[in-house]
């Protein structure tokens, strides 16, 4: 049975280790692995952080910044060269991209909510069209300084009703703070919101216990959750079976 999916990319997992620039080889596996489920016949929704990385270089810039009108300026050029990537890596597997750049007022807002649901379920109506998903950082604050659009796709999750949101960020999943081992299943988020510091990385805003309240939004609107490494996009496949590295939240009945 096709499942309705919402991959989440963070901006570490899109963002090069090495330099201040996008990795290329990210993008390819990452667009590989969403390009096999759809062929599978799953519905694939993914949003996309990475935006400001993708416009450091065009100012010269080596580190994040801290203004946020320079923020929304490197998110402006940078979408551009973000769904460049996209389009480029999908239309190889003979797949297209549709771009949607939200805020949260757009989807607080009934009548506004229910615009962005109807061109959503009209893209996935398509079998070969890829909606990506990006705030719209260029007027939007709230991803820039909280969240890196962690928030943003649980609410994209819900309001699609996915069947499962995966937030991909660049370690296996939750660890124990006094072990590190990987914590593979959470029935209760509230139990383990302890485990989890909001440490973020370079060039992204959202550390994992953001990730943990944007589980719990999901889990309790009837999405199952999985949090796993982007850094391996080949278990993709097998992590929504239940087989690769990774945590999971069962959805609320």
């Amino acid at each position: 049975m096709a499942r309705r999916l919402v991959f989440k990319f963070g901006s570490g997992v899109l963002t090069s280790d090495e330099r201040v620039d996008l990795d290329g080889a990210q993008f390819v596996g990452l667009t590989q692995a969403i390009a096999r489920l759809c062929k599978a016949g799953d519905e694939c929704v993914v949003v996309s952080s990475g935006a400001v990385a993708a416009g450091l270089t065009s100012f010269g810039l080596d580190v994040r910044p801290t203004s946020l009108e320079v923020l929304q300026a490197c998110a402006a050029v940078g979408q551009t060269r973000l769904m460049q990537y996209y389009e480029s890596l999908f239309r190889l597997h003979g797949l297209h991209v549709g771009q949607l750049l939200l805020t949260h007022d757009d989807l607080r807002t009934p009548e506004r909510r229910g615009n962005v649901s109807n061109t959503l379920n009209q893209l996935l109506s398509f079998p070969k069209t890829i909606p990506v998903i990006n705030e719209n950082d260029s007027v939007a604050v709230e991803e820039l300084r909280y969240g890196d659009n962690d928030l943003l796709s649980s609410d994209v999750a819900t309001l699609v009703e996915a069947d499962v949101l995966v937030l991909l960020t660049s370690v296996d999943g939750l660890l124990h703070p006094e072990t590190s081992e990987l914590v593979s299943r959470v029935d209760d988020i509230d139990d383990v919101l302890d485990y989890a510091s909001e440490e973020k990385g370079g060039f992204s805003v959202g550390g994992m216990a953001t990730k943990l309240r944007a589980a719990q939004k999901a889990t309790e609107a009837g999405v199952g959750v999985y949090i796993a490494n982007g850094r391996r996009p080949d278990q993709l496949g097998d992590l929504l079976l239940g087989k690769g590295l990774g945590t999971y939240f069962p959805a609320k009945s």
